[in-house]
C-alpha cells in the first residue's frame, strides 16, 4: 500500500512550512485494524477482477518497447505477436468487457488535524481566494484530504488490440522509431479508475460498532458505559471533519447527526438491546458504499 500522510499546514505563518501532524487519539487508533480492515477488503475485490492475460498483454507491450531500445525488432514483434494472442483470448471469453483490470494499487492520503484546524485553513483559503492569491489558497487546500484511493489500472479494449496489430506493419517496414511513438502513446491510454474511501468516515463506523456491541449487554459496567457515550462522541467528530473535508453533502451528514443524537439519548438513558443503530447503518451504507 502507498502511504502519503499529508501534514497539517502551520496556519500563524505563510511560508509554506509543514510542522508536525497532530496525534490522532487513543479512540481512533483503536479502530484503525477495523479500518485497514475496511480497505484491504475492498482492494481484495478490485485484485480478484484483474485478468491474468491482460496482465501478461501489458508486460509483453513494455517487453516489445524494451525490445525496440535494444534494435531487437525480431524479439519486439514475437512480443506484440503475444499481445494480440492473449488480448484476443480476453475478449473470446468476455466479449462485452471493455476494460481489462491489470493493476489495483491503494494510496493513503491522512491530514492528522482537529476540525477546528481545518475550519481555520478553509477561512483562509477562502480569504486567500477572494483577495486573488490562488497559489497561496491551492497550497493551504492541498493537504485537506483524509482517504484512500483504491486505484485500478485497466486495458481499454475498444482501442488497445487494434492498436498493436496497427504496429507490427511499421515494424515490417523498417519503421522502428515510429512503431516505439506509437507504443509510447499506447502505454499512455490506459484506464486509471479511482474509488474514494474517506477514513473519517470509515473511523465513525468503526467507532459506532464498538458502541453497538456494548450496547447489545443487558448489564455493563460504569466504564463501557462511558465508553459508548466516548465512541459515539468520537464518531460525530469523525463525521465533522469528513463534512469539512466534502465528503458528502450537508444534508446527509444532518441525518447521520440526528441518528447518532438519538442513540445517544438511549445510551445515557442506559437502554440496551438490538436495533438501535440498524437505520444509522442503513444510512452509512447507503450514502457510502
Amino acid at each position: 500500500m502507498t502511504n502519503t500522510t499529508e501534514k497539517e499546514i502551520n496556519t500563524d505563518n505563510n511560508d509554506g512550512v509543514m510542522p508536525t501532524p497532530e496525534e490522532k487519539n487513543d479512540m481512533v487508533k483503536a479502530v484503525q485494524q477495523e479500518v485497514d480492515q475496511v480497505v484491504e477488503t475492498k482492494s481484495v475485490d478490485k485484485r480478484k477482477k484483474t485478468i491474468v492475460e491482460a496482465m501478461e498483454a501489458l508486460s509483453e507491450t513494455k517487453n516489445a518497447l524494451s525490445a525496440l531500445d535494444d534494435n531487437d525488432t525480431e524479439k519486439a514483434i514475437q512480443a506484440l505477436e503475444q499481445v494480440t494472442g492473449k488480448l484476443e483470448l480476453v475478449l473470446a471469453r468476455q466479449p462485452d468487457l471493455a476494460l481489462a483490470p491489470v493493476d489495483v494499487k491503494p494510496i493513503v492520503h491522512d491530514v492528522f488535524s482537529s476540525t477546528k484546524t481545518i475550519e481555520t485553513l478553509l477561512e483562509e483559503a477562502e480569504q486567500a481566494l477572494k483577495h486573488g492569491e490562488v497559489q497561496k489558497a491551492r497550497h493551504l487546500l492541498s493537504g485537506l484530504a483524509s482517504e484512500i484511493i483504491v486505484e485500478t489500472t485497466s486495458i481499454p479494449l475498444a482501442t488497445f488490440p487494434d492498436a498493436i496489430k496497427a504496429i507490427a506493419p511499421l515494424l515490417d517496414e523498417g519503421k522502428a522509431e515510429a512503431a516505439k511513438t506509437a507504443l509510447h502513446t499506447l502505454l499512455g491510454t490506459l484506464v486509471v479508475s479511482k474509488q474514494v474511501i474517506p477514513l473519517p468516515v470509515e473511523r465513525a463506523r468503526a467507532l459506532l460498532k464498538k458502541a453497538e456491541e456494548l450496547m447489545k449487554k443487558p448489564e455493563r459496567t460504569d466504564e463501557e458505559s462511558t465508553q459508548i457515550l466516548n465512541n459515539i462522541a468520537e464518531a460525530k467528530r469523525q463525521l465533522e471533519m469528513a463534512q469539512l473535508l466534502g465528503y458528502g453533502h450537508k444534508k446527509d451528514f444532518e441525518d447521520l447527526y440526528e441518528q447518532i443524537k438519538e442513540i445517544d439519548k438511549k445510551a445515557k438513558a442506559g437502554k440496551s438491546g438490538t436495533g438501535f443503530f440498524d437505520e444509522l447503518t442503513a444510512k452509512f451504507k447507503a450514502l457510502f458504499d
